[in-house]
């Protein structure tokens, strides 16, 4: 079971990394229409549509991602200070009262929304029209794996709740771990002490 939870982590993962891409693409395509528009004074009227398409798609396959770190926004400043086991039955509970019935929601009406834009082949309403219709489907592609990690996140809650503790996650990005990094290049505080001599002021000492 651990396995296949560590699974959809990974994919959950790898697809956040990749629609992570997106933001350099935006960053690139915002800088060269500012430069086109101010220096070349040749703005492109696409040059916004493309951009909310592509904020938008990186905002929606972010989701899971973010829920797969669980780094999602909670009120840390109460729920830091409950035990696992409460931690676990708080969250299942708000699960299956609004994440999952949301999520369901959208995927559902994300499909027919990207189907009925696809139908009708929809496009933007510039001067130069743009296709829509192929972005409307990372609504129900998104939802999909938000559905998909949300039900693997209430299997870990299932879990804390018979065994105390939280299960392992897939991980990917975290802080800085001061004692690890010292286990790691095999440094002791002694030698870090030891190099103190070499780096205080002269006149320090007397």
């Amino acid at each position: 079971m651990q396995s296949l939870l560590l699974l959809v982590d990974r994919v959950s993962t790898w697809l956040g990394q990749i629609f992570a891409w997106v933001i350099v693409a935006l960053t690139l395509m915002i800088t060269w229409e500012v430069f086109s528009r101010y220096v070349l004074n040749a703005p492109h009227d696409w040059a916004l549509d493309v951009q909310i398409m592509l904020y938008g798609t990186l905002f929606m396959m972010a989701g899971a991602y973010t829920l797969a770190k669980n780094g999602h926004v909670r009120g840390d400043v109460l729920y830091g200070f409950f035990r696992p086991r409460t931690q676990a039955t708080l969250d299942l509970i708000l699960y299956f009262l609004f994440y999952m019935p949301g999520v369901v929601a959208m995927t559902y009406a994300g499909w027919i929304f990207a189907n009925e834009s696809a139908a009708i082949r929809e496009s933007t309403f510039s001067a130069t029209p743009l296709p829509v219709y192929p972005f409307k489907f990372v609504i129900p592609i998104a939802g999909a794996m938000l559905l998909l990690q949300g039900i693997v996140e209430i299997v870990r809650c299932i879990q804390c709740i018979q065994r105390g503790a939280w299960p392992s996650r897939e991980q990917d990005v975290e802080e800085v771990d001061v004692d690890k990094l010292k286990a790691m290049v095999h440094v002791k505080d002694e030698d870090i002490q030891a190099l103190d001599k070499f780096v205080a002021p002269h006149g320090g000492s007397k």
